[in-house]
């Protein structure tokens, strides 16, 4: 049998030739290449060939930022070059997408993608004559991805079609948002019960890590999505902020009595490092790539300015100016972002400026703005120096992180103040809260204490939840820009960015970002048009 990490990026290894470009083209069979469906599902290869597709969906799906993430950009942590061929980016962090949106197009054809290649498991794969415990963890599997790819439908486009058999069904009526988020749950509860604990065999298990999603993920994404039924457009409430946290508290009692060999990292740089890539025990859940079979990443250059030695890079996104300003100095503001950068113009000389120097009057450069670290890594699988000006490849194999362990003992911590849930609660909060800032710092500061507010730790988790992630959205379930939607708080940075101050970025130099943002603010610009073709072709899509 093949292995999953080998096969990552081949889309439609066994199921289709996974082709489409829109929704339409998803309800539209084309027979050639399908499985023979009543001849399939006869033994554990074939659920094993089963998920090797579903994997290869999966993570084409989230090879490139016009395929997952850069939705992201909407939130205060990320922004993108104002020129250059950045239109698409530009729209979402201005909040003013088109339908003809490209990119948006991509992000929506990859979930739906998933969610076929989901519903064909699910609906085919319980009557293959084996052990239920393999079936199960199949199922449990195919049951999480199909949650995951709703989730990321909801909170971008909020009502869509609900597709959740493996037919084609045309002019699909748009479910409205609160079933959507009962078929989330509901999957996620399924995958819960029915995954392992741990996988021990390869593909599922590599290097003393889960490869694959198991009922730990399953509960740690149950919790965050219970956080933002609780928060827009729901407003469910405290009800829900405590099921955020008991799902929460289970993944941390896993961890503490020994079910799960999760642990934080002792030092931040180490998070997204290339030494912990194959076996990082703070990784929940992770998309695994491999240089050695050519199964690749393109995010290695994405996340850097145009004018920055390294081969030059692409700026799709970079910092925003006052998330950086924000951000509490010391070891994970370090690893999280450039301390420094080499100018193209200067390589040669390797000469290390703060990102907001311009040392060229007679030819500025077009943007000032900090550059996160987060998924640059040097050639060949070797750990990126930002001292080193040598030039990188464009692809590389770090793992695309979905959820992190430090991610939840946030989740928890919010969620409990949210709830007002004090106690012993609060106290065991508190001091995980202590250990993710702890570590931030590089010194057990513990800054948060017991005479903290709910309000005060809620706000703090958020934050630091904030800074943990803070630029990282390739595939994270979590950014900061969900974040912000859950709280309703995107409509507050909107009316930032229209008044865009300048920033004291150190003594008497002053910086702003270098897009302007106009227009009214009201609650459309919450989520995404539907692509025009797609709503060409359904009517239910037109806006």
């Amino acid at each position: 049998m093949k292995k999953i990490y080998q096969l990552l990026t081949a889309a439609g290894m066994v199921l289709l030739p996974f082709t489409m470009t829109g929704c339409q083209d998803f309800l539209t069979e084309d027979p050639k290449g399908q499985m023979a469906v009543t001849n399939f599902f006869q033994t554990k290869g074939d659920l094993d060939k089963s998920l090797n597709a579903l994997y290869g969906v999966l993570a084409n799906a989230m090879y490139a930022n016009n395929a997952i993430g850069f939705d992201a950009v909407r939130g205060d942590d990320i922004s993108t070059h104002p020129a250059s061929n950045k239109q698409p980016i530009r729209e979402v962090d201005t909040y003013d997408v088109s339908d003809n949106n490209t990119w948006v197009d991509e992000l929506w054809t990859r979930r739906w993608e998933v969610v076929k290649a989901a519903n064909f498991i699910i609906e085919n794969a319980g009557r293959t004559p084996v052990e239920k415990e393999y079936v199960d963890a199949t199922l449990g599997q195919a049951y999480y991805w199909r949650a995951y790819s709703y989730y990321y439908l909801v909170t971008t486009w909020g009502r869509v079609p609900m597709v959740v058999k493996d037919e084609v069904e045309y002019n699909m009526p748009l479910a409205e948002v609160e079933d959507i988020y009962a078929l989330i749950v509901d999957d996620l509860k399924k995958a819960e019960t029915m995954l392992p604990d741990n996988y021990t065999n390869e593909p599922y298990a590599r290097n003393g890590v889960n490869i694959a999603v198991n009922n730990a993920a399953a509960k740690a994404t149950l919790s965050y999505v219970y956080m933002t039924m609780a928060g827009w457009p729901l407003n469910l409430g405290v009800e829900y902020y405590k099921l955020a946290a008991q799902k929460a508290k289970e993944v941390i009692d896993g961890v503490e009595d020994g079910t799960w060999n999760y642990r934080l990292l002792d030092e931040y740089k180490d998070v997204y490092s290339m030494k912990w890539n194959e076996n990082n025990p703070e990784v929940l859940l992770g998309i695994h790539y491999n240089l050695s079979s050519g199964a690749l990443t393109n995010a290695v250059v994405c996340d850097f300015m145009q004018d920055m030695a390294y081969g030059g890079g692409w700026e799709d996104t970079h910092g925003e100016i006052k998330f950086w300003k924000d951000f509490p100095d010391g070891p994970r503001k370090e690893a999280s972002y450039f301390p420094k950068i080499i100018l193209q113009s200067e390589a040669k000389e390797g000469t290390l400026r703060d990102w907001w120097e311009d040392p060229d009057p007679a030819s500025p450069r077009v943007s000032l703005a900090p550059c996160f670290m987060k998924k640059v890594e040097g050639l060949n699988g070797a750990e990126f120096d930002y001292t080193n000006p040598a030039a990188l490849s464009f692809e590389g194999q770090k793992q695309h992180q979905v959820i992190r362990l430090s991610e939840v003992y946030c989740w928890y911590a919010e969620a409990v103040g949210r709830a007002k849930l004090g106690g012993a609660d609060k106290t065991e909060a508190i001091r995980l809260l202590n250990e993710v800032r702890n570590r931030a710092d590089g010194a057990e500061s513990n800054i948060y204490s017991a005479s903290m507010s709910d309000e005060e730790l809620a706000e703090a988790a958020y934050n630091e939840h904030g800074w943990e992630i803070g630029g990282y959205y390739w595939a994270n379930i979590a950014t900061r820009a969900r974040d912000m939607f859950r709280m309703n708080r995107l409509k507050d940075h909107f009316e930032y960015r229209k008044e865009n101050p300048e920033i004291e970025v150190a003594p008497g130099v002053f910086v702003k970002e270098a897009i302007p943002v106009t227009g009214v603010w009201d609650d459309s610009k919450m989520y995404f048009p539907y692509p025009a073709r797609d709503a060409a072709n359904n009517p239910n899509l037109k806006n």
